[in-house]
């Protein structure tokens, strides 16, 4: 349990310490930040449920008034803002990747958290992002779509990340990709 809550904590830190990394502020109010690449290996490494609290406990830090989004951002304002639907999406992203990588056991881990990070941490986070921003914007969900599409070499390259980075970490410790530990060893633990 501590350490579960310790791993939770520490990749919810992670989250914040990717959002030192410089943002660029695209036209539309929304910024492209190497945050993203966080919710990609919080389910990659920690699996889906973990995965998930730690980007919620994350997002709850931030809708207290931590500065921990790119460019020194926290309030509830930001769950307001074209960012929103992102945001909304982080959680359901890391557990959906999570998911993924805890039931495809078949090929090299780096190509399935690859595969993984790109259907959750893009496919699942643009449609909540597409959503948030058609509401906000007040736009249609085509509009909002061709708007995000300067997102995606970023975030392909993301996901790519995270996957080499799960298939590093797996090789040089394979105890700490808790997405890939036994079903009955984290049964026990939970």
């Amino acid at each position: 349990m501590e350490k579960n809550v310790a791993l939770i904590a520490l990749f919810a830190a992670l989250i914040a310490a990717l959002g030192l990394i410089p943002k660029i502020t695209l036209a539309f109010g929304v910024p492209i930040t190497a945050q993203s690449l966080g919710v990609m290996l919080c389910g990659t490494i920690l699996g889906s449920k973990r995965g998930a609290l730690a980007t919620l406990l994350f997002l709850l830090l931030v809708a207290i008034g931590l500065p921990l989004l790119s460019g020194g951002r926290g309030g509830m304002g930001l769950f307001t803002s074209p960012t929103a639907g992102f945001l909304v999406g982080w959680p359901i992203a890391a557990f959906v990747t999570g998911l993924i990588v805890e039931r495809w056991r078949s090929g090299p881990l780096a190509v399935v958290a690859c595969l993984a990070s790109a259907i959750g941490g893009i496919v699942v986070m643009y449609t909540f992002g597409v959503v948030g921003m058609a509401i906000t914007l007040e736009k249609s969900i085509l509009e909002a779509t061709v708007l995000v599409t300067a997102f995606i070499p970023g975030d392909v390259l993301k996901a790519a990340i995270a996957g080499v980075l799960t298939g590093a970490v797996s090789k040089a410790r394979p105890s700490s990709v808790l997405s890939r530990e036994k079903r009955v060893a984290s049964i026990r633990s939970e």
